[in-house]
Order: structure tokens, then C-alpha cells, then sequence
């Protein structure tokens, strides 16, 4: 008797990238752009200041994670749930190379992991129910102001750090595709009250990662 194959129901096939995820079990399709810098010579408090942003980063790519994990989930059109499962298998990139980050300055990803993991799907989820467009218009939201953030953490590495400085660089310019991208695909513009509430929200986990 043949055996009818059936394909893996999309939520469980969610689930094992959600555990993945939180268990830092990806593999870096591209290398690490910092490893090919010298190490620069920190002092303690330059060395926790870093470790600190570079939490932050990792607990934003867990997030970015759950984020298109969620909006795949309820996409409608089987093009934009494509495009939305191919930018998080990209970012995945940046999830390694902030662990691997954190590890050299000796220090480790946020506890709160499971908390970002969490809330981020349940939003992503909620974006791509509202509609592609809708969906779409949130990843171009979400990445201009991870991008934001990431310039930011830019300004305050010392000046000889092209290490980190090569790590955050690389993520900011692929961020910024992956908005171009969403805005190209038909995203569409977010109201105000929304773009302020998310970025209300990205302080929260900010403030957190960077402590806990």
C-alpha cells in the first residue's frame, strides 16, 4: 500500500523555528562580518557596556524572529508568507553573530528570551491577521526603527572597535533592506498611534535585555 505523504502543518513547523530560536540552534549561513577585525582592548566597564548592547540586539533578533514567524502564520498570500519566512531564515545571520558576540565578551543572551519570544509572535500574529498590507507595512515600521537603534548603538562603541562596529553595520544595512523590501512588496504606511506604541514597546525590552 503506498503511503500518502502529507506536508508538516504549518503551525507545528512554526513551533520547531520557535525552538530553535530560543535554544540558539541556527546555523549562520553567512560569517561572522566582526571576525575577520582585531580584538580591541576593553576596560570593564567598556566591556559590560557592549556585552549590554549586544543583548539587547540578540533579545531584538529573538524578537524579530517571533515576529515574521507570527505574521507567516496568518499571512494570506503564499508569496508574502515566503517573503516573510526568508528574511527571518536571514536574520537568523544576526541571532549568531550576536551570540557569538556575547560569548567573547563573556557574557550571555537576556533570561527574559522566552518573554520577548512570546509577546513578539503574539503581535506578529495579530499584524498579519490585519491584512498583508497591513503585515507588510509592519516589518518596513519594525525595521526602520531597529535600524534606528542599531545607529544608535553605533555611536557609543569606542572609536577602534571595528569589531562590534562591523557586526552592527552589517545588520543595519540588511534591516533596512528588509523594510525596502516590505514597502516595495506593498506595505503600507502604519498610523501614528501604532509607530509610537511600538516603539513604547522596544524600550521596554531595551531597558530589560540590557539588564536581565
Amino acid at each position: 500500500m503506498k503511503r500518502e505523504y502529507r506536508p508538516v502543518d504549518p503551525l507545528l513547523s512554526l513551533l520547531g523555528r520557535g525552538l530553535a530560536t530560543l535554544a540558539g540552534a541556527q546555523s549562520s549561513a553567512r560569517g561572522n562580518p566582526g571576525g575577520a577585525q582585531p580584538e580591541t582592548e576593553l576596560d570593564e566597564s567598556q566591556r559590560r557596556h557592549i556585552a549590554g548592547l549586544m543583548r539587547v540586539n540578540h533579545a531584538g533578533e529573538v524578537a524579530a524572529q517571533a515576529l515574521y514567524q507570527g505574521q507567516a502564520l496568518t499571512a494570506r498570500n503564499p508569496a508574502t508568507r515566503q517573503q516573510l519566512l526568508a528574511a527571518a531564515r536571514e536574520e537568523q545571520d544576526h541571532l549568531r553573530w550576536c551570540e557569538e558576540r556575547l560569548r567573547e565578551l563573556g557574557d550571555g543572551p537576556s533570561k527574559l528570551q522566552p518573554l520577548w519570544y512570546a509577546g513578539s509572535f503574539a503581535i506578529g500574529a495579530l499584524a498579519g491577521a490585519a491584512g498583508d498590507r497591513v503585515s507588510l507595512g509592519f516589518v518596513d515600521e519594525t525595521e526602520k526603527q531597529v535600524s534606528e537603534h542599531l545607529s544608535e548603538h553605533l555611536a557609543q562603541l569606542p572609536q577602534d572597535d571595528q569589531r562590534d562596529r562591523a557586526i552592527l553595520e552589517t545588520m543595519r544595512a540588511d534591516e533596512e533592506r528588509h523594510g525596502a523590501q516590505a514597502r516595495e512588496a506593498g506595505g503600507a504606511p502604519l498610523p501614528a498611534p501604532v509607530r509610537g506604541l511600538m516603539r513604547q514597546v522596544a524600550r521596554v525590552m531595551k531597558f530589560g535585555a540590557y539588564r536581565i
